[in-house]
């Protein structure tokens, strides 16, 4: 029976062309080599599982070749090759840090350092993870390091970066290893499963990929698991999502459009699924947010980039964002970040996931995106040719949500549909009542308490104006004069606007009852210790203005933020818009405690000034 060899090792890289995603460093070194620009000391370093121990044996094995090709390979069929292949080369060691790392073992390296290559240019020495050498050990390293024989080579492996010493650092020709891209590593698996005689579905080698985050070793070890699973030799995506375990991104998209749809059952519904599939509940929420984050980047095409899966689901990605309004994904990621953040401290945590949903579920209505104007990601304005979904409007027209505002055409105001989307009250607004159909009806301005019966036309503007969006451009129509009389002459409408009610009196003992009421108020809704010492302190009144002193700037920055709420419920219970709240800042003095000898002498001869003479005619100083 043949023995079993993982694919890890079976088509472990033997050149640089076979390195899989790693071009900037195998380009690098193909050309120090034909350079002859070899460094004395090399550092690989980059995430597990992505080339650096294979570079390193490359790059051993081809520095010492005989007989390099054109392309900067090693032959294989030398003596210094084929001893290398044969795992019998005497010019190349490899020592592993993480079970040899004393100054014994350095000093054991640094004295075999010391007798030239019996064979060969150079002696190469490949340190993996370097980081886990003990500070000694590097200590001992670092003369050697910087001062090596022209034979010597170091090449050094580490995951961690941050570790290694800036003396090391600075001694070593650093390469940068990157995450291999999720596309590159499914053709390469793709390409050993045809070289196996191995189906498999190309959704599958992407599933594979994208759980590798980066590592090939990682995908081969998958591969050969999943190749394992399967008993006719076929890899299917079903089969690769059960077998690794993993929540399939069609689960996001189905929530996501049901969310969208404000469909909250089925929401409950599908997240019981994915429980009952024994997913955990934080890794889904985690899950989720990273979704809403990946539709966010799709909504640009700048990045798109951004998004570290392969081309089809990119695709589906790009689709939704589509459909996806922004405030909808922005409000979900907040959300679902409290969700996240408050999840280990939550008694019941499956509640706490079905309240993130159904806050999800209910933006719909809060948000009302279908009739609210939406901002686009490029910063380009709303009113500059940019309808809805970063779509741009035909001829730069401008847009709020899907319907155009209102426009003036031939002394005619088209307001109809801004009077439609107002709310109608019962109640005349600016002495006007609107009508059932949107458009001004009778009006009775009140004079003196004498109503005079006023008709005006379905044509002329209304005195409620439709509330524009702060950042738009567009022009308000309330100030332009409508044409539309018989003689063509502008007819200004005028509205008679209520008598302000007077600001009523009142006396301390009212104001210190609001004071305590607008207290207990914050202490149920924010239940701070901080506010509850401000407003527990005592207040003077100077007529309607009220006076306070605080300890420090602390305490003012936080009345600060509270004033605008305090003043608003003070003069709406006291009846009265004059009220005002000033505060200053007065700092206690503290009593500096006496700990030191010092300390002590100095406040005896603050009481009894003759000690100051008493030690200077005796010469004394103070014991310390």
């Amino acid at each position: 029976m043949e023995n079993f060899v993982v694919s890890a090792r079976k088509y472990r890289p033997a050149t640089f062309d076979t390195v899989v995603g790693q071009g900037h460093i195998t380009t690098t070194l193909k050309n120090a080599i034909r350079t002859n620009h070899l460094a004395q000391a090399f550092l690989f370093c980059g995430p597990r599982g992505v080339g650096k121990t294979t570079c390193a044996r490359i790059l051993a094995k081809t520095i010492n070749c005989q007989n390099l090709t054109e392309d900067v390979e090693a032959c294989n069929q030398c003596e210094s090759c084929v001893s290398f292949n044969q795992s019998a080369s005497f010019n190349i060691h490899e020592l592993d840090a993480a079970s040899n790392n004393s100054v014994e073992d350095i000093r054991n390296l640094i004295d075999q350092v010391r007798y030239p290559p019996q064979s060969g240019r150079y002696k190469i020495y490949i340190i993996d993870e370097v980081h886990m050498l003990s500070q000694a050990a590097f200590n001992a390293f670092l003369k050697t390091l910087e001062e090596p024989p022209s034979y010597a080579i170091f090449i050094l492996a580490t995951t961690e970066k941050h570790k290694i010493l800036p003396t090391i650092l600075s001694r070593c020709q650093i390469f940068d290893f990157n995450r291999i891209q999720p596309k590159d590593i499914a053709d390469h698996l793709d390409s050993i499963a045809r070289k196996e005689a191995i189906g498999a579905e190309y959704e599958a080698l992407e599933l594979i990929a994208q759980k590798a985050d980066g590592g090939l070793r990682d995908a081969l070890s998958m591969f050969d698991l999943n190749v394992t699973f399967s008993a006719d030799r076929t890899i299917r995506y079903k089969e690769v999502l059960d077998n690794l375990h993993i929540l399939d991104y069609d689960y996001y998209f189905r929530l996501t459009d049901l969310l969208l749809d404000g469909n909250l059952p089925q929401t409950l519904l599908t997240l019981d699924e994915i429980l009952r599939k024994g997913f955990d509940g934080h890794q889904f929420v985690v899950g989720l947010n990273r979704h809403f984050r990946d539709l966010l980047v799709c909504r640009d095409a700048a990045t798109v980039q951004l998004l570290q899966v392969t081309e089809s689901v990119q695709r589906k990605y790009v689709e939704q964002a589509a459909r996806a309004p922004l405030s909808f994904l922005l409000s979900g990621l907040s959300i679902g970040g409290q969700c996240d953040l408050n999840y280990k401290a939550a008694k019941d945590q499956r509640l706490h996931t079905e309240l993130c949903l159904m806050k999800l579920a209910n933006l719909r209505h809060v948000l009302n995106w279908e009739t609210m104007p939406e901002l686009p990601l490029n910063g380009e304005h709303p009113g500059e040719g940019v309808k809805k979904n970063g779509i741009p409007a035909p001829n730069g027209q401008s847009t709020v949500g899907s319907e155009p505002l209102p426009a003036v055409g031939n002394g005619q105001a088209t307001i109809s549909k801004a009077i439609e989307s107002h709310p109608i009250t019962s109640e005349p607004v600016n002495g006007y009542q609107p009508s059932p159909n949107g458009h001004t009806a009778a009006a009775k301005p009140v004079t003196n308490g004498a109503t005079t019966q006023t008709t005006a036309t379905a044509t002329a503007i209304p005195p409620v104006r439709p509330a524009l969006p702060t950042s738009s451009r567009l022009r308000s129509t309330v100030n332009l004069a409508p044409n539309g009389t018989a003689n063509g002459k502008a007819e200004a409408q005028t509205a008679t606007l209520p008598p302000p009610k007077p600001d009523k009196p009142f006396i301390f003992e009212q104001l210190k009852a609001a004071w305590a009421s607008f207290a207990k108020l914050r202490q149920a809704q924010h239940d701070s210790m901080s506010e509850q010492v401000i407003l527990n302190r005592e207040i003077v009144l100077d007529g309607t203005t009220i006076h306070i002193v605080l300890d420090n700037r602390l305490q003012a920055d936080l009345m600060n933020e509270i004033k605008p709420d305090l003043l608003g419920y003070l003069r709406e219970h006291l009846q009265n818009g004059k009220i005002q709240v000033e505060h200053r800042v007065e700092v206690q003095d503290t009593k500096k405690m006496i700990y030191s000898p010092q300390d002590k002498f100095n406040y005896l001869a603050q009481k009894n000034p003759a000690l100051y003479d008493l030690r200077k005619a005796l010469g004394l100083e103070v014991d310390y």
